[in-house]
């Protein structure tokens, strides 16, 4: 039986130094900006902006460990405005012995507007260094003082070969060798991680706890694992970007990657209303009148995601996708819409012509209201459809 833990695996091999740090060279590494801080011992305000299990909050403890200053950890999930002032009562403590404070706040994004206000004049006045983790982006979510006062540190999600060295690098510090896993078992949870490293401790930490003493095994891990959910936030940047992605795909008739994203969107719980809206949208703005059934097929299967609901009316969302990729396109439909737009625009104020309004009443009709137009079918009146202003506009530049 492998030797239990006393406290979980990816707390226990934590780095303590930057110099420990895998896998965020691009910040920590020599003459970059975080080794740089460190090296002139000057605290800077930061907000550490990157995917789950990228380092964020071991660099902050690193961050406070190194600058010898006090750190206080708090959840924007947890916390409110009366935490924010007891962190800023010890600052003001240590303030007083020259001893620097690190307030660390976990998905910074979750703090309201209000709850960021408390920060600022704190921020500004030196009482504390701020430094904020979110997986969102910062300049959607972090108020623009706070993110003026702060540089933005941009963290990836690890490499293969990076979550490959931490692994082996936890299997040292609790005293097992490579032996320890399996033949494939490193690739597995190199597989499985995506890039979070958080995800490849934890899943070897559950093996642990009940593998039956022989070296843990791919199964044994896929077992620890259970289901790994997509990163996907329906409110959130990635949600975002996956729609941008979806459509450029339509756009580019790019089948395997619209379907791709569209399956990402999917599993990752988008609201599938969402999805067929977007494919209405795009039939007439990406194809229009190149395949006027394109709009009459992505209606459709907006009615049957209304009707049938997840998971059977992913049917019709794949059926849609594939047909829009494989679509003709043509943006004739959306210039014609932004040019009349833009000369409504332009032009709010031009009357009707009175040859084309209706003669509802005798004073309409002496005011000659209609004179010369005759109810047929395809009749083009002499003196055109347009106010006079506008009578060699066209909405379309003509080829």
């Amino acid at each position: 039986m492998h030797k239990s833990l006393s406290k979980p695996l990816a707390e226990q091999v934590r780095p303590e130094k930057l110099a420990e740090v895998i896998g965020q060279e691009h910040v920590t590494g020599d003459g970059k900006i975080l080794s740089e801080i460190l090296r002139t011992n000057s605290p800077v305000s930061l907000i550490l902006w990157g995917p789950p299990g990228s380092g964020k909050t071991t660099l902050a403890r690193v961050f406070a460990k190194e600058l010898k200053a006090e750190f206080a950890e708090m959840s924007a999930v947890m916390s409110g405005v009366a935490d924010v002032r007891k962190v800023i009562e010890l600052a003001n403590m240590n303030k007083r012995f020259g001893k620097p404070t690190i307030v660390f706040i976990d998905e910074i994004h979750r703090f309201n507007k209000a709850q960021q206000d408390s920060l600022l004049p704190h921020v500004e006045n030196g009482t504390i260094t701020l430094v904020g983790a979110t997986t969102e982006n910062p300049s959607f979510s972090v108020i623009s003082p706070l993110l003026s006062r702060s540089r933005v540190i941009v963290l990836n999600p690890l490499s293969d070969e990076a979550i490959r060295k931490i692994v082996l690098r936890a299997l040292k510090k609790i005293g097992e060798s490579e032996d320890f896993l399996a033949p494939g078992s490193l690739e597995f949870l190199v597989k499985i991680a995506g890039g979070d490293a958080r995800v490849a401790l934890g899943t070897l930490d559950v093996a642990m706890l009940f593998s039956d003493g022989g070296a843990i095994t791919p199964e044994q891990l896929e077992t620890a694992l259970g289901k790994k959910m997509g990163r996907h936030d329906r409110k959130g940047e990635s949600h975002y970007n996956l729609a941008s992605a979806f459509i450029k795909s339509l756009r580019g008739s790019d089948e395997n990657a619209a379907l791709y994203y569209l399956a990402r969107f999917l599993q990752g719980g988008e609201d599938p209303l969402f999805i067929a809206r977007r494919m209405v949208i795009f039939a007439s703005e990406d194809i229009g009148l190149a395949d006027n059934q394109a709009l009459v097929i992505a209606e459709s299967a907006l009615e049957e995601t209304k009707n049938v609901g997840m998971p059977e009316c992913q049917y019709a969302l794949f059926h849609t996708a594939l047909y829009l990729v494989r679509a003709p396109k043509s943006r004739e439909v959306a210039d014609a819409m932004a040019s009349a737009l833009e000369k409504a625009e332009e032009t709010p104020d031009l009357l009707v012509p009175i040859h084309i309004r209706n003669a509802v009443t005798d004073l309409m009709k002496n005011l000659e209201y209609g004179k010369g137009y005759k109810w047929k079918a395809g009749f083009k009146h002499e003196k055109g459809f347009l106010p006079e202003e506008l009578k060699n506009w066209k909405v379309l530049p003509e080829e």
